[in-house]
């Protein structure tokens, strides 16, 4: 293993969007087990640092690719086209009519039955942006197609949690 691989060579899994969670979480657990600062208590303090460098490593490759979304930004970043989001929020007009759409029905929201009708909208939504991005990210080229998915994808995700909240609110 080699500390500066990328994330999936780390895992040992193939580089592409669609993975198996179990095989993941699998291979999370074996790698672990191999690494476990208390495995190399007797080999003195340098192997033990070097083993908790190991671990913080494989932990930070295993929370990207278990999340979808961090996964395809991360993949988005592999293929050399940064999502960067923090300075790039520009959408296509239709997603931010539904955007504002979806506000408008949240903030009339008022039972239960309203939230959970726009939560499930959500959800076919992001289910379908997350089908898109694993068929762009199948090769470099559709990744420049994938990064304005990826950034929309971020908004969807933020929006879920607010209907979450309107959740709670009407459950107080």
């Amino acid at each position: 293993m080699n500390l500066q691989s990328d994330d999936f060579e780390l895992m040992g899994l193939p580089r592409q969007f669609a993975l198996d969670r179990a095989v993941l979480d699998e291979r999370w657990k074996e790698l672990q087990k191999q690494t476990h600062p208390d495995r190399f208590a007797g080999e003195g303090g340098v192997a033990q640092r070097v083993a908790m460098q190991w671990s913080v490593r494989i932990n930070e490759a295993y929370q990207r690719l278990k999340h979808p979304l961090k996964r395809a930004a991360y993949l988005c970043e592999l293929f050399g086209v940064p999502v960067r989001a923090e300075d790039n929020t520009a959408m296509p007009a239709a997603f931010l009519m539904q955007q504002m759409e979806w506000r408008e029905a949240l903030e009339e929201a008022d039972s239960e039955a309203d939230v959970d009708a726009l939560a499930d909208e959500v959800m076919l939504v992001k289910r379908q942006m997350l089908q898109n991005c694993e068929r762009l990210l199948a090769s470099q080229e559709g990744a420049t197609q994938a990064v304005q998915v990826v950034r929309s994808l971020m908004f969807v995700e933020r929006f879920a949690q607010d209907i979450e909240r309107r959740r709670e609110q009407l459950e107080q």
